[in-house]
């Protein structure tokens, strides 16, 4: 459902996935709000396409205060998103060759420094963890906090509560042009207009295109496509195997049902923004590396998709307003971890927005390391 968009709002969020969605159920109830989405529904691109998983390590050092303190929000969410939360339990191994010993080694080591709880497990303990494990993969890291998110729930419960805070959602809507009018925008959006006193640019892969149509100068947000598939094994695995990452990030596979799992080569693949589709050689080294790992057969490929992440050239979200027009604000960059950071990252830029000030894990989060104003 889309609502007839108002003539004027004070916040004009641009882009209906996780991430605009997350910040309009946390501004609506104290700006007016109107949500637009280019798409005939909300969360077609990366959104919908998300491997789904919480996972504190993903994503590096930068990115893991954000993902720790959003895990009190998709524990526990609010009563007006869900009577229960987003997480399964699931756990993790972050896995290596015996010739990577040292690599794992420095990454349990740096984030155990940051308070994670991670465990370096070896030998026959790892084997008892992934059955039919090649030998040469002798090395991991354990984390039991690891969990899977339902991220068509949570992103569902954030459109719910924006709307019934009073946010307007309008789909078919591109931004297609923008000028500034007096204290704020006149924005061509759709086949029809509105004024808006910000702009919230949360367009994903398409950030920097939203940016130059509003006269704002791009950061180097980078689309990459990656690719995802679901094969059914001739092989009983279990549908808890951990999630099962490579130290290096050549690879991760996780269990989806018993003798199914879900792969991806951990691929990115430079590209422009549009609705990509994987590629058959991407799917064919998807399933290479992940028998390389284990000796599981593969009876069939049952799904396979591609998706955008999108990173800024640190490969540290960007969120805050632009540093040369204050009221343009990013909300981008969010790589393969938005789903997992999205409730942090829009309870900070809702309060700069004029939402009240975050309590908590989140409201001791310092916003100045994903400023706009860093890339100056």
């Amino acid at each position: 459902m889309t609502d007839r968009p108002p003539s004027a709002t004070d916040v004009l969020i641009v882009g209906a996935g996780i991430a605009g969605a997350s910040l309009a159920a946390a501004l609506a109830p104290w700006r007016r709000v109107v949500l637009a989405e280019s798409e005939d529904a909300p969360g077609y691109h990366a959104t919908g396409r998300s491997a789904a998983f919480w996972h504190e390590t993903y994503g590096g050092a930068g990115v893991q205060p954000l993902t720790l303190a959003s895990l009190e929000t998709l524990l526990r969410p609010d009563p007006a998103f869900s009577d229960h939360g987003f997480l399964s339990s699931r756990s993790a191994l972050t896995v290596g060759r015996t010739s990577e010993a040292a690599a794992v080694d420095a990454f349990t080591a740096e984030f155990k420094a940051r308070g994670v709880e991670i465990e370096r497990m070896s030998g026959a303990a790892l084997a008892e963890r992934i059955p039919g494990l090649r030998p040469e993969w002798s090395e991991a890291a354990y984390e039991a906090a690891c969990r899977d998110i339902d991220v068509g729930g949570l992103h569902t419960a954030y459109l719910r509560a924006a709307r019934r805070a009073g946010a307007s959602l309008v789909t078919r809507a591109p931004l297609r042009r923008a000028r500034r009018a007096g204290d704020g925008w006149r924005v061509q959006l759709g086949d029809g207009e509105i004024e808006a006193a910000v702009i919230v640019n949360a367009a994903g892969a398409w950030a920097d295109h939203v940016a130059a149509a509003c006269g704002v100068a791009p950061v180097g947000i980078q689309p990459y496509r990656r690719t995802v598939l679901q094969v059914r094994l001739g092989a009983a695995v279990p549908a808890e195997l951990p999630l099962v990452i490579h130290v290096g990030g050549q690879f991760y596979f996780k269990g989806e049902s018993e003798g199914r799992v879900w792969l991806s080569p951990h691929d990115e693949t430079p590209t422009t923004a549009h609705d990509v589709a994987p590629e058959d050689i991407d799917v064919a080294i998807a399933i290479e590396r992940m028998q390389s790992v284990v000796d599981w057969p593969v009876a069939a490929v049952e799904r396979k998709w591609a998706g955008l992440r999108s990173f800024a050239p640190d490969r540290l979200p960007v969120f805050g307003p632009d540093r040369h027009e204050d009221r343009f604000v990013w909300c981008a960059g969010q790589g393969g971890f938005g789903i997992q950071t999205a409730p942090a990252i829009a309870g900070l830029l809702a309060a700069q927005l004029g939402a009240p000030a975050q309590l908590g894990a989140i409201g001791r989060i310092d916003p100045v390391p994903f400023t706009p104003s860093r890339f100056a």
